[in-house]
C-alpha cells in the first residue's frame, strides 16, 4: 500500500464520520469541546498518520492564537525586585565588585543579596533564578564576625558552594543571605569569576 493511500485511510478512521473532510467547522467543534488532555490523547493515537497529526496541531495552534481557547499562566518569580526601605528602617550593605569598586546601599529587611544586587545592576548572575541550584551568586563575606551572625547554610547551599570558584571559609550564596538588622553594615565581595554549574547538570541522563 502506498504511503498516501495509507495516510488517507488513517485519516478516514481517525476523524468522526460526518462525511466532511478536515474542515474549519470540524476542527472548531473538536477544539472547543476537547480538553488539552483529550486532545493530546487524540493526536497521539496510532490511528492518525503523521500528516493528519500535523494538520490538527496546526489548526489547534491557530485556534489558540485567535483566542478560541483560554489558557491560564502562572507568573514566574521576579528576581531583582526589592522593597524600598522605610525611613529609619534602612539596613546598610556594601558590595565590592570584581574590580574592587565599593557600592554602598541601603536596603529593607527581608531582601536577599541576589535580588539587591540585580536591582542595582551589580554583576551577580543567579543562573538558577535564586532557587539554590547553582553557585553563580557566590559572595564572600568580608568580616568573619558578620559571617557568624548569619543563619547556618543548608545542605543544599553547601552542596552548591562546593562548586563555587574561589571558595573561602566565609563564602555564601547571595540568594540565601536575607538581610536583617543584625546584618546592618554587611560587606560582601564578588569573586573574580563564577562557575555556571547547576544541580541539574549532575542529574542522571534519561
Amino acid at each position: 500500500m502506498s504511503f498516501w493511500k495509507e495516510a488517507c485511510l488513517s485519516l478516514r478512521h481517525a476523524l468522526p464520520k460526518t462525511g466532511e473532510s478536515i474542515g474549519r467547522s470540524q476542527s472548531k467543534r473538536f477544539l472547543t469541546s476537547s480538553s488539552p488532555a483529550q486532545s493530546s490523547r487524540f493526536l497521539g493515537s496510532s490511528r492518525l498518520s503523521i500528516n493528519a497529526r500535523r494538520t490538527l496541531l496546526s489548526q489547534w495552534s491557530g485556534a489558540a492564537a485567535s483566542g478560541r481557547r483560554s489558557f491560564s499562566v502562572t507568573a514566574g518569580a521576579q528576581h531583582g525586585h526589592i522593597t524600598p526601605p522605610k525611613p529609619g528602617e534602612e539596613i546598610n550593605v556594601t558590595f565590592i565588585d570584581k574590580d574592587g569598586v565599593r557600592i554602598d546601599l541601603q536596603v529593607s529587611e527581608g531582601d536577599n543579596l541576589l535580588d539587591i544586587a540585580q536591582a542595582n545592576d551589580i554583576e551577580m548572575e543567579g543562573a538558577c533564578g535564586g532557587s539554590c541550584a547553582c553557585s553563580t551568586c557566590h559572595v564572600i563575606v568580608d568580616e568573619p564576625d558578620m559571617f557568624d551572625k548569619m543563619e547556618e547554610p543548608s545542605d543544599d547551599e553547601n552542596d552548591m558552594l562546593d562548586l563555587a570558584f574561589g571558595l573561602t571559609e566565609t563564602s555564601r550564596l547571595g540568594c540565601q543571605v536575607v538581610m536583617s538588622k543584625d546584618l546592618d553594615g554587611l560587606v560582601v565581595r564578588l569573586p573574580s569569576m563564577t562557575r555556571n554549574l547547576q544541580a541539574s547538570d549532575f542529574e542522571p541522563k534519561k
